[in-house]
C-alpha cells in the first residue's frame, strides 16, 4: 500500500470516530434553535411523545412552551396545558395558540395532545 493511500485512510477513520462521538454525545438545546429549527424539532419530539410521561420529562425533552395555560377542576385536579410551536401561519413575530401544538397533563401526567387537547382542556 502507498503512503498516501495509508493517510486517507487513517484520516477517514479519524474523521469516522469524531462523527460517532459528536453525534453519541450531542443533545440538541430547543432554547439555542431558531424558530424554523425549533419547529421541526418540536414537530419529531411530539410525535414521539406516550400518554402518562411526566411534565418534567417533556419539559426537559422539549425545552419551555411557548404557551402555557393551568387550573384547576372543582374535583381538586390540576390541569396544564403547553404550547409548543410546531406550523408557523403569519410572520408577525408573536407565537400564537393557531401555531401551536397543545399537550395536556392532568396532575402532572400527559393525557392528551393535538388540536382536541386545547378543546378537552376547556371543557374541564
Amino acid at each position: 500500500m502507498s503512503k498516501m493511500f495509508k493517510i486517507v485512510i487513517i484520516g477517514f477513520a479519524i474523521y469516522l470516530a469524531a462523527a460517532a462521538v459528536i453525534l453519541h454525545y450531542y443533545q440538541a438545546d430547543p432554547e439555542n434553535m431558531n424558530w424554523q429549527e425549533r419547529e421541526t424539532f418540536n414537530l419529531k419530539q411530539i410525535g414521539r411523545l406516550d400518554l402518562g410521561i411526566p411534565k418534567g420529562d417533556v419539559i426537559r425533552l422539549l425545552g419551555s412552551p411557548d404557551i402555557s395555560e393551568a387550573k384547576a377542576t372543582g374535583d381538586g385536579e390540576e390541569l396544564l396545558v403547553l404550547f409548543y410551536r410546531t406550523h408557523h401561519v403569519k410572520s408577525d413575530g408573536i407565537t400564537t395558540r393557531d401555531e401551536c401544538t397543545p399537550l395536556l397533563f392532568k396532575n402532572d401526567q400527559l393525557i392528551a395532545w393535538g388540536a382536541d387537547a386545547y378543546s378537552d382542556y376547556q371543557s374541564f
